[in-house]
Formats: C-alpha cells, sequence, structure tokens
C-alpha cells in the first residue's frame, strides 16, 4: 500500500468545536494515521488574544493540528476568503507539509485560494461537501435567521443583509476597526459583545457598524466558482447536496456520492425494556438555531400525555438561543444534559425511545440520524435536504415538513397515546459504513487522484483558470 501524506484542512476543529463535519475529518484522518499515513489538519481558530495570521502547532490525539489564527482582522471584504496574509500562511503550511493530497472539508476561515496554492505545489485536491460555505457567506446553513427564511435560492441582495446580521458580519466590523485602529482591544471587546449576542442585528449595527454591499457578494460568488476548477474530486455525503452543487455549477463528473464513515466503538446494539413505558423523547446535536430545537420545544408544549424529553448538546455553542430555549421548555418534562461525549454514544441512545431531528436548513447527511438507525431508535426528521435519504416514512422512523409544529406534535402524540407504536419502527436496524471500510475507498481516491493523468488533466484546468483571470486574490483584497 502506498503511504499518502494528507493534509486535511477545515473551518476550526476539536476541541474546542465539536460538530458533524469535525468528527468526521477527526474520525478519517484518525484512521488514516492509524493505517501509516502522514497526516496533518490545518483549522482556523478565532483568538482574539493572537496574533491574527499566527500559526501554532499542537496535537490532538494521534493528530498534529496546525491551527492558523484568523480574527478576521480584515480591511476589506474581500479578504474574508482571499486575503494575502492568510495566503502566505498557508503556503507556509504546504511547505511544510508537502501533502500528496490536500483534502477540503471547509475552507470558511481559510481561503477561497486553499486549493490553488496546493495545485501550484503539485498536490492533488479532494473535497468533501458538508455544507454550503461556498456559496453562503453566513455560515453555510443557507437560512436568513433574522428573517427566517431559508434559502432556496442564492439572493446577493438577501446574503448582504443576512451577514451583517449575522456573528460573520460582527466578526469582520470589529476586525475591521481593529485592522484599521491597530488596538486589539477592541478585538476583544467585539468578542465580549459576540459571546453575550450572538445574533442580535441591532447590538452589531449599534456597537460595530458593517458595511457589506450586494456588490461584494455578488464578487465572491463569482469568485468561489473558480474553487470548482481547482479541485479534482468532490464526494458528498447525500444525493440532495450532489445535485445542489451541480445546480450551483460544479461539474458532476467530478462530483461522487459516498455516504460518510463512522468510527464505530460499540458493536452490541441497544437493547429497550419492553412494553414501552413514557416515551423518552431524544434530541442530539448542536443548540443552534437552524436545528430547530425551538420547533420541537414548540411542539413537546402541546402534547397531552407523559413524555420525557432530554437535550444532548453543548450549552455554549449559542448561549443567547439556549438560554432562550431554557426558557420555553420550562414547566414541561425537559431536561437539558449538556454536551456529550463521542465514546459514550451508546449509553446516550440507551436512554431514548425517539430521536427527532427538527433541522429547518438543508442538512447533508447527518451523523445522529445514522448513528440513532444503527442502535434502532425511530428517528422523526424534517423533510428536508438530506433527511429524507436516511429515515424510510414509516418503516424506521417518520417525516414533517420543515418548522410544522402541528405536525410534529401529532407525530409525537401517536407514541405518548400508545408507546407500543415505537415497537415496528425499532425492529428496524441500519448498517452504518466503518471508517475503516471508508478510509479504503479514499485511498483508492488519492490513488487515481495523484496519477499521472489526473495530474495532467488539473495542469490544464488551473492553465485555463488562470487564462480566464481567476487568479486575483492579491489584485481584489489591496
Amino acid at each position: 500500500m502506498r503511504r499518502y501524506r494528507v493534509l486535511h484542512a477545515i473551518h476550526d476543529f476539536l476541541p474546542r468545536h465539536h460538530a458533524g463535519s469535525e468528527i468526521y475529518a477527526h474520525d478519517l484522518a484518525s484512521e488514516q494515521v492509524r493505517r501509516g499515513h502522514d497526516v496533518w489538519v490545518l483549522a482556523a481558530e478565532y483568538d482574539p488574544a493572537a496574533t491574527h495570521g499566527t500559526l501554532r502547532w499542537r496535537r490532538h490525539g494521534s493528530l498534529p493540528i496546525v491551527e492558523l489564527v484568523n480574527n478576521w482582522a480584515f480591511h476589506h471584504f474581500e479578504e474574508t476568503y482571499a486575503s494575502p496574509r492568510l495566503n502566505e500562511q498557508l503556503s507556509h503550511v504546504l511547505a511544510a507539509t508537502q501533502p500528496d493530497v490536500v483534502h477540503i472539508h471547509n475552507l470558511l476561515n481559510l481561503s477561497l485560494d486553499l486549493p490553488r496554492l496546493a495545485r501550484e505545489r503539485g498536490a492533488a485536491v479532494a473535497a468533501t461537501l458538508h455544507d454550503y460555505t461556498l456559496v453562503c457567506i453566513a455560515g453555510g446553513q443557507r437560512i436568513h435567521r433574522a428573517e427566517r427564511h431559508v434559502c432556496t435560492t442564492i439572493d446577493p441582495d438577501r446574503c448582504a443583509r443576512c451577514f451583517a446580521e449575522s456573528p460573520f458580519g460582527l466578526q469582520f466590523a470589529a476586525g475591521r476597526l481593529t485592522a484599521l485602529s491597530r488596538m486589539p482591544g477592541l478585538l476583544r471587546a467585539a468578542a465580549a459583545v459576540r459571546r453575550a449576542i450572538p445574533v442580535s442585528a441591532s447590538a452589531v449595527r449599534a456597537a460595530f457598524p458593517a458595511s457589506t454591499t450586494v456588490e461584494d457578494v455578488r464578487r465572491r460568488l463569482a469568485y468561489a466558482k473558480h474553487v470548482f476548477d481547482m479541485v479534482d474530486l468532490f464526494v458528498a455525503p447525500s444525493v440532495a447536496i450532489r445535485d445542489e452543487y451541480v445546480s450551483l455549477g460544479a461539474p458532476p463528473e467530478r462530483i461522487e456520492v459516498s455516504g460518510y464513515g463512522h468510527a464505530v466503538t460499540q458493536s452490541v446494539p441497544v437493547t429497550r425494556t419492553r412494553p414501552y413505558g413514557a416515551p423518552r423523547i431524544g434530541y442530539v446535536g448542536s443548540i443552534v438555531w437552524h436545528k430547530g430545537l425551538h420547533v420541537l420545544l414548540a411542539a413537546a408544549r402541546q402534547l397531552d400525555g407523559a413524555f420525557t424529553l432530554t437535550v444532548h448538546g453543548s450549552l455554549g455553542t449559542d448561549p443567547s438561543y439556549t438560554a432562550d430555549m431554557q426558557s420555553a421548555a420550562a414547566g414541561l418534562p425537559v431536561r437539558f444534559a449538556g454536551a456529550f461525549d463521542r465514546e459514550n454514544m451508546a449509553a446516550i441512545y440507551g436512554t431514548i425511545d425517539v430521536l427527532v431531528v427538527p433541522s429547518i436548513w438543508p442538512e447533508n447527511a447527518p451523523l445522529v440520524v445514522q448513528e440513532a438507525r444503527r442502535y434502532g431508535i425511530p428517528v422523526v426528521a424534517s423533510r428536508i435536504g438530506g433527511l429524507p435519504e436516511f429515515v424510510d416514512d414509516e418503516v424506521d422512523g417518520r417525516l414533517f415538513a420543515p418548522g410544522a409544529v402541528d405536525e410534529l406534535r401529532r407525530l409525537l402524540q401517536v407514541f405518548v397515546d400508545d408507546p407500543a407504536r415505537l415497537t415496528p419502527l425499532s425492529d428496524v436496524r441500519s448498517t452504518v459504513k466503518t471508517i475503516d471500510s471508508d478510509a479504503t475507498e479514499w485511498e483508492r481516491r488519492y490513488a487515481t487522484l495523484t496519477s499521472f493523468d489526473s495530474h495532467s488533466n488539473v495542469e490544464r484546468r488551473l492553465d485555463a483558470a488562470r487564462a480566464a483571470g481567476c487568479d486575483r486574490s492579491a489584485e481584489q483584497a489591496s
């Protein structure tokens, strides 16, 4: 077996950030290390106590982590996605690690120029499509929270408003003031405001006025398209995200659909006492608006009968939203269990009779759904994005329209009225792809991408991109 040098690139990483893409990148990279490959993880980190652009080297488990401090201390909006300073540091990382393959998970907080920089150093480039950060400048979920809108299309006018009202808009506005004034105290103050009121549009505008225009958004969208030319292969964990990226201009011949691999730590299926008592409803995931916990709590408030609801997820990801959810749960049989240990998932699922995934954004392929189905936990999920690909309605779970509180209440009321209705749904268990199998698939892809023919094709695309004027990061950010 050939030994590869692989650099995984992601917007942030464990242990401070613990969402699905970070977990998957960690599990795949760790398995590759176990197999004898030379692996690094490049991740950004927001740290007002450190100098913007600083590179830090650390370890997490078996993985060497290259951490790039990005405090968004930019003079111009273009630098948020094509910064000469960050590009310089990324080039340093590429020179130090000399990867055969750069495996991109997310370019947010890094640079849209990373694929080009990798190609210029002779590396192949692969990308796993986790979300929509290439086209959504406010986090990649394609939602406008302030206006309670899910973006089925990319509208630059709405994007400009959404960005200004988002935590990223505050980050940029405060970082811009810091860059212009060279006063680090402003950045620390902005960080405190961001933690206290992460998504308050009025507070953001009052404290740190932003100046992102519709034309800024259009230029970023146009610039993002050259990433499609720089990536050898995209892997989409769901058909839904594959189709969406094709509609956005990604070449279908370079997108492969393949589900996530899972680090299976528990081989014995969860068992539950039959018959069921009062149903134990579970929520497992990030406590953030686009995950829709407010929809579940609103439905729970209308349930008639005995049940419990346990919310597993960090209380610190979005403190303002979490506080709202705790208030919304007042008087209900709801417990907020806090952050969970990935090594203890079997125990968590052993306390759940039905998992609810009430997302209001177009989910890709949530790990929690596939984990629950492996343990025989029925899943009640929103009919949006890739979720219907992993929940077979009336076979191993139920589907409802995203945001439809009354419909979700009716589905859950059936289980409250007659818990035995969970039994046939629980009897269906799904198998999952192991991270070992996934790593084998990636070795096959890396072998193909690093072949002579593949490199020749990519060099022709790179020449064409340069001729079309796509390599403009220094010019745009000057």
